[in-house]
């Protein structure tokens, strides 16, 4: 596809759908280019999570390489990338091996023999994270409906609820909220469930009453051990919005865990 045939309608079509699936994927950018290149600053492609390229246009087969090799580093490290390609000459003028990183550019070797420059970002989409909420009492209804204007993909559960199987590059979280209704069965599909984080809407001394039960009917202590109970930070909340707003404030806090610490590492 060239420039000319693609239209933003497509573009964020492919890019809505891969979305709804839950599918990570990336948006190559054009930034500059010096000399002689088929693609022009502002050309753009959506790429899946192996780097093939879904819709858009961002040049040859010369670009095509070291992009899809950017993109799969962009979904392993969860970072974005900048590429640079040049000549090889251009390359031996500057020191720099095709593959090397400066300065957090990465760079590559356009054997193309128009020999042109391209500078190339690679931003990374990531899923949405899955909030899974059981319950239907006033907190479960707040906290669904708040953690929604959060950039949160919110999902309902029930004691009955087949979980679905996370695709790659999802997460989920789950706060059971049911508050007296079938608290035992939900907690167990909550526990049975792929998730990076359970809270349980309750006392400390609830929970332990549930987990003796749950214990009885085979649960192990290791797999309650990952309960927060009561889930939310200790800030005074008292209404349902209150607590609502305290669970997704824990919750954002575990959510941005892992990127602080990547930064507080780099």
């Amino acid at each position: 596809m060239t420039p000319g045939e693609l239209t933003d309608h497509e573009f964020s079509d492919v890019a809505r759908d891969m979305r709804a699936r839950g599918e990570p994927f990336a948006i190559a950018t054009v930034i500059r280019t010096l000399g002689a290149t088929a693609a022009k600053p502002g050309a753009k492609a959506l790429l899946d999570a192996e780097g093939t390229i879904l819709q858009g246009w961002i040049g040859g087969g010369c670009v095509r390489g070291a992009l899809a090799k950017a993109t799969k580093r962009a979904m392993a490290e969860g970072a974005p990338q900048f590429i640079s390609l040049h000549p090889q000459d251009l390359l031996d003028e500057k020191g720099i091996a095709p593959g090397a990183e400066v300065d957090g550019v990465s760079f590559a070797r356009n054997g193309c023999p128009s020999k042109g420059s391209m500078d190339i970002f690679v931003e990374l989409i990531l899923p949405l994270p899955e909030l899974l909420v059981f319950g239907d009492a006033p907190v479960a209804k707040s906290l669904s409906r708040l953690a929604a204007q959060f950039q949160w993909s919110i999902a309902e559960g029930d004691g009955d609820t087949s979980v679905r199987a996370l695709s790659d590059g999802e997460t989920r979280m789950i706060v059971v909220a049911t508050q007296g209704k079938n608290d035992l069965a939900c907690l167990k599909v909550a526990l049975n469930a792929e998730s990076s984080f359970v809270a349980f809407v309750g006392s400390r001394r609830k929970f332990a009453t549930l987990s003796e039960k749950l214990i009885g009917q085979g649960v192990s202590q290791s797999a309650l051990s990952r309960v927060q109970a009561p889930a939310g930070l200790s800030i005074g909340a008292v209404t349902p919005d209150e607590i609502a707003l305290s669970i997704l404030a824990q919750l954002t806090e575990v959510r941005r865990r892992k990127q602080r610490t990547e930064a507080d590492g780099a």
